[in-house]
């Protein structure tokens, strides 16, 4: 049994959302570990940096969803154009605050458990790594390409800016800024 067009466009509308924003969470928070550790920062700045980006941007990306989703309806609205698609501002920027959040967290869990230890920074790239290819290959179920193929799009992006957050913590400690 075939989904209406409407449902249709609702399921394509939160895989956007959760897919953007997980992948957002995940890549910037593991972004402010791989920068932390390339300055040579102590794990207590991980941690303190890691969770007041993982809210702070998870609520960010929630409100900049619901403005945006927002200002698109009334737009919509103001055009007339009824036959148009309205999304749900509301139910989006949830989904955007829990996928950004879940996923954000984690690179963290290493440095807040016991069972890590010196190994944090190589269990939060594992996390992360794996979860962006898991992340990407779950979009195989709503696409037409291999989940293969959208693993490694996703695990390579971001990966590029995890690479790119350790070199500038890296560059920055070189310039005794750490």
């Amino acid at each position: 049994m075939r989904m209406s067009p409407a449902r249709e466009h609702q399921k394509a509308e939160l895989l956007k959302d959760i897919v953007y924003a997980a992948n957002d969470g995940i890549v910037t928070t593991f972004a402010i570990v791989a920068g932390v550790k390339g300055g040579g920062l102590a794990v207590a700045a991980v941690v303190i940096l890691g969770f007041a980006n993982l809210f702070a941007d998870g609520f960010s990306m929630a409100v900049s969803n619901y403005l945006g989703t927002e200002s698109e309806k009334e737009f919509l609205e103001a055009e007339r154009l009824k036959e148009a698609k309205y999304e749900k501002p509301v139910r989006n920027s949830v989904v955007t605050f829990f996928a950004f959040v879940g996923a954000g967290l984690l690179p963290l869990i290493p440095f807040v458990s016991a069972w890590a230890g010196p190994n944090s920074f190589r269990y939060s790239l594992f996390f992360a790594l794996a979860f962006l290819f898991t992340l990407g290959a779950l979009r195989s179920v709503y696409t037409k390409r291999g989940w293969f193929v959208h693993g490694l799009e996703m695990l390579f992006l971001g990966g590029i800016a995890a690479g790119i957050a350790y070199i500038v913590g890296f560059a920055a400690r070189g310039l005794g800024v750490s």
